[in-house]
């Protein structure tokens, strides 16, 4: 019942969250006015804006003036509902879980933005560097601490070994390459994860992604003709890999090793 309730309540969420990635890249407010189709203007009634459910009930489609909508509202919308189940069952109802939670919600916004858009909104790393850092003062063991300043410490130090490392990779990759390897917004991105995740998750966040991106990136450019794919999905991908398997595989690993 419990996992029902939160799949629920997941998918209202998923609906704010696809306001977000539709508002965010074009500067508007993600508050008003209410959701309307971007075709014709209408506002959308509140019958038709059940989560997933009025997707395939309108056959994906505004009543109004019959223009498509995408299929990403219902699966950003399920995607959601279904994190929420999951975060539940791996954590239950702690505080780290509904942390982790935002975190991920955050990195999930980010990920189909840039994906679209190429670009990381401000609103979302700037934010989350700044929340990541607050919350590891009141829970310091997201970073495996005991006391409050040392949460902060850990934190911080993530934010600047996080968007001071791959600030380093891009201003090396570009010298080589004499173009801009990597955007800003990236560089941002791993800063925000150092505030949550530490510097043990930027690193496996770097590792994960840039395995995966290369492997995309093989894939968009020789069946796509892309030369240059987001990267920040990928770097978001192996942030949420550390969250629920990759501290338990380090922590093996250091303990394989005597450490």
């Amino acid at each position: 019942m419990m996992s029902f309730i939160l799949f629920v309540f997941g998918t209202i969420v998923g609906s704010f969250l696809n306001v977000c990635i539709y508002r965010l890249p074009r500067n508007e407010s993600v508050v008003s006015p209410g959701s309307h189709c971007g075709a014709c203007g209408k506002p959308i009634r509140w019958y038709d804006n059940l989560p997933v459910l009025s997707y395939f009930l309108l056959r994906g489609k505004c009543r109004d003036c019959g223009v498509s909508f995408s299929a990403q509202h219902a699966l950003v919308e399920f995607l959601t509902g279904m994190l929420f189940v999951a975060f539940y069952h791996f954590f239950g109802l702690e505080a780290m879980g509904l942390i982790y939670l935002i975190f991920t919600l955050a990195v999930l916004v980010e990920s189909l933005i840039d994906f679209e858009h190429k670009i990381i909104p401000d609103e979302i790393t700037l934010s989350g560097i700044v929340l990541g850092i607050i919350l590891s003062c009141f829970f310091p063991m997201m970073h495996g601490a005991n006391s409050w300043w040392e949460g902060l410490l850990a934190s911080v130090i993530g934010v600047f070994i996080g968007g001071g490392f791959l600030y380093l990779i891009a201003v090396i990759a570009e010298f080589f390459l004499k173009k801009e390897a990597m955007g800003g917004g990236d560089v941002k991105l791993l800063a925000m994860f150092g505030a949550f995740l530490g510097f043990r998750g930027v690193l496996w966040a770097l590792m994960m992604g840039s395995f995966a991106g290369s492997i995309a990136g093989i894939y968009f450019k020789f069946k796509k003709k892309e030369e240059q794919i987001p990267f920040g999905p990928f770097l978001g991908l192996g942030a949420i890999f550390y969250i629920f398997y990759g501290q338990a595989v380090i922590a093996w690993y250091l303990n394989r090793i005597g450490l």
